[in-house]
C-alpha cells in the first residue's frame, strides 16, 4: 500500500521534479479508470431504460408491464416512455445529490480512501441490476432502488477532481483535471458503445439466467439485458483494490487511520442519501395539480437544503470544524457566478449522455412519439449513441488545454455562442421530425448537430474547470471545484425529467429550446464577470 508522503509542495519546482510528478502522475492515472467506471455505472440507466421500453413494446407490453403509481393500470404509451426516465433522473438526482458530501470529503477521508470505497460500493448497484433485471416482473421500485445505489458512481466526480487537483501545480491544473475529467466522462460512451455488445451474449453462463426473446421486423431477437449491470462487477473489483494498494492520502488531509476514515466517508454517504432519498421520495409522489417544471426545480432545492443541514448539524466534532473551514465558499460571490457556468457545460454533458439514447428512439426510432408513433422500418441507434458522449469527454483536456493558453474566460465565451447555435438547430430538427412520416430522414443532421453539442460541452467543462484553479486560491479550489461540479450533476436529473415532460405532451423541442436560453443568459454572466475588458477577475 502507496504511504503517505511526510511533506507535499508542488508549486516548489525542484520537489516536483524529483518527488511530486511522479506520485502525481500515479494517483492520475490510476483514478482515470476508477473515475470512467463511476460514470458507466451511474449513467448506465439510461441505457437500462432504452432496452425496458425495447422489449416491452416489442412484446405488445406483456413484459415489463409496470403499473407503478398508477393504481394498478398499465400505462398509456407515452406515459411509459415518461415513467422510463424516471430511472435516468433517479440516478442522476442521487449521484448529483453525493457530490455535495463528496466536495468536502478528500480532506477528511483521504483521495485513496474515498477512491477506493466508492469503487466497491458500486459493485452493489451492478450486481442488484443483473440479477433484479433477470425478471420482467421486478418491481420497478426495486429499479429505482438500484438506480438511486449507482448514484455513489456520480457523487465521486467531485472528490476526485478535488483530489487530482492538490497533487498538480497550478500551471498544469487545466491540463491535468481535463485529463481526469475527460477520460474519466468517457466512461459514459464507453458504456454506450460496450452494453449493446454486451447484452446481446450470455456471458456469464447460468449465474446471468435466460435472453429475452421477442420478434422485431420479422427477426428473433435475444438480449440478456441483465448484463448491463453484470459486465461490471469483475472490472469494478479489480479497480477498487487498485486504487487501495497504489494510490496515496496526503499529509495535509486530517483522514487519520484507514478504518476511521472510511467510516468518516460512509457517514458522510448515508447523510448525501438521506438528502437524496427525500428528493426521491418527492420525485415518484404525485404533487396533484402542482406545475411539473417547478416540482423539477424544488426537489433539487430540497435535496440540497436537506444534505447541507445533515452536513452542518449530524457529524463529529471535528469534522464539523473541518467542514465549516470549507463552507467559507458560500459567502464567496465567484463561487455561485462559476456554479452557474458549470452547469452550463457539464451539467449539460452529463444530462443529455441520461437521456441521449432514450431520445433518439422516442424522436427517430422504431417507438417513437408525434403523431405518426408506431412501428417504423428504420433506425437502430445502437451504433451512433456513444459517439456524441466520446466526443464530448475526449475533447474535455483540450479546453482545459486551451483555456491554458488563451484564457478560461475567453475559451468559455465562444464556446457558449456554439452551444446556443447547436441547442437551437437540434431543437428545430426535432421539431420537424416529430411531424414528418419519415424522420429518419432529420436523423443525420440532427446526431451531427449534437456531436457539436457534445463537443462544446466538453471544451467548455475544461474551460470553466480552469478557471476556478486560476480564481481560487489552493485551500478553496478544491472544494468550490467539488461544489460547482455537485450542482452541475443535477443536469443528469433536470434534464431527462425536463424531456420526459416534453415527450409525453409530444414536443421535445422545447425542452432543447429553453436550454438555449439558459444558454444565453451564461453568456452574459461570463462576459461580465470575467471576458470583457474591465472585468471584476478577468481569468
Amino acid at each position: 500500500m502507496a504511504k503517505t508522503p511526510k511533506e507535499w509542495d508542488v508549486e516548489n519546482n525542484e520537489f516536483w521534479e524529483t518527488t511530486g510528478k511522479g506520485i502525481a502522475n500515479r494517483n492520475l492515472w490510476i483514478s482515470i479508470p476508477n473515475l470512467l467506471l463511476g460514470f458507466s455505472v451511474w449513467i448506465y440507466w439510461g441505457m437500462v431504460a432504452k432496452y425496458i421500453q425495447r422489449i416491452h413494446f416489442a412484446t405488445g407490453g406483456e413484459l415489463f408491464n409496470f403499473t407503478f403509481a398508477n393504481g394498478g393500470m398499465p400505462y398509456e404509451a407515452n406515459a411509459y416512455r415518461a415513467l422510463l426516465f424516471t430511472l435516468p433522473a433517479v440516478a442522476g438526482l442521487a449521484g448529483a445529490t453525493l457530490r455535495i458530501p463528496n466536495s468536502f470529503m478528500i480532506a477528511i477521508s483521504g483521495g485513496r480512501n474515498v477512491k477506493f470505497m466508492s469503487t466497491l460500493l458500486l459493485i452493489l448497484p451492478a450486481l442488484g441490476a443483473g440479477i433484479a433485471l433477470q425478471d420482467h416482473t421486478t418491481p420497478f421500485v426495486v429499479l429505482i432502488l438500484l438506480a438511486a445505489l449507482s448514484g455513489v458512481g456520480g457523487g465521486v466526480f467531485a472528490a476526485s477532481m478535488s483530489n487530482i487537483s492538490f497533487f498538480y501545480p497550478k500551471r498544469m491544473q487545466g491540463l491535468a483535471l481535463g485529463l481526469n475529467a475527460g477520460l474519466g466522462n468517457l466512461g459514459v460512451s464507453v458504456m454506450q458503445f460496450l452494453i449493446p455488445w454486451a447484452i446481446t451474449v450470455g456471458l456469464f453462463g447460468g449465474f446471468g439466467g435466460d435472453p429475452y426473446e421477442f420478434i422485431e421486423k420479422g427477426e428473433t431477437v435475444r438480449v440478456w439485458i441483465q448484463n448491463a449491470g453484470l459486465v461490471w462487477v469483475p472490472i469494478l473489483a479489480t479497480c477498487a483494490v487498485l486504487a487501495f494498494i497504489f494510490m496515496n492520502n496526503l499529509p495535509f488531509h486530517k483522514c487519520g487511520p484507514t478504518p476511521v476514515a472510511v467510516a468518516k466517508y460512509l457517514w458522510l454517504t448515508v447523510l448525501g442519501y438521506i438528502g437524496a432519498s427525500v428528493g426521491i421520495f418527492l420525485l415518484i409522489v404525485p404533487w396533484g395539480g402542482f406545475p411539473m417544471l417547478l416540482k423539477t426545480f424544488l426537489i433539487v432545492i430540497v435535496a440540497v437544503a436537506i444534505t447541507l443541514m445533515g452536513m452542518r448539524f449530524l457529524t463529529p466534532k471535528e469534522t464539523k470544524e473541518n467542514l465549516r473551514e470549507q463552507f467559507g465558499i458560500f459567502r464567496e460571490k465567484h463561487n455561485w457566478v462559476m456554479t452557474w457556468l458549470y452547469v452550463m457545460t457539464f451539467g449539460s454533458f452529463i444530462g443529455y449522455a441520461n437521456a441521449f439514447p432514450k431520445l433518439i428512439d422516442d424522436v427517430f426510432g422504431v417507438y417513437r412519439v408525434g403523431p405518426n408513433a408506431g412501428e417504423l422500418t428504420g433506425l437502430s441507434s445502437a451504433g451512433y449513441i456513444f459517439i456524441g458522449a466520446g466526443v464530448g469527454a475526449l475533447i474535455r483536456p483540450v479546453g482545459g488545454w486551451l483555456s491554458d493558453k488563451l484564457g478560461g474566460a475567453r475559451v468559455t465565451h465562444w464556446d457558449t455562442i456554439v452551444m446556443i447555435v447547436a441547442t437551437t438547430v437540434a431543437g428545430y430538427l426535432c421539431a420537424i421530425a416529430m411531424k414528418s412520416e419519415r424522420p429518419q430522414q432529420y436523423f443525420l443532421p440532427f446526431l451531427l448537430t449534437f456531436i457539436v453539442l457534445f463537443a462544446t460541452t466538453g471544451i467548455g467543462n475544461g474551460s470553466t474547470f480552469r478557471m476556478i484553479g486560476v480564481i481560487f486560491e489552493k485551500d478553496m479550489r478544491g472544494p468550490v471545484l467539488g461544489w460547482t461540479s455537485a450542482i452541475a450533476a443535477y443536469g443528469a436529473y433536470l434534464i431527462p425529467k425536463i424531456f420526459a415532460t416534453q415527450i409525453k405532451a409530444g414536443t421535445p423541442q422545447y425542452a432543447l429550446y429553453g436550454f438555449a436560453i439558459y444558454y444565453f443568459s451564461c453568456l452574459i454572466v461570463n462576459w461580465w464577470f470575467y471576458a470583457r475588458k474591465g472585468a471584476e477577475r478577468p481569468c
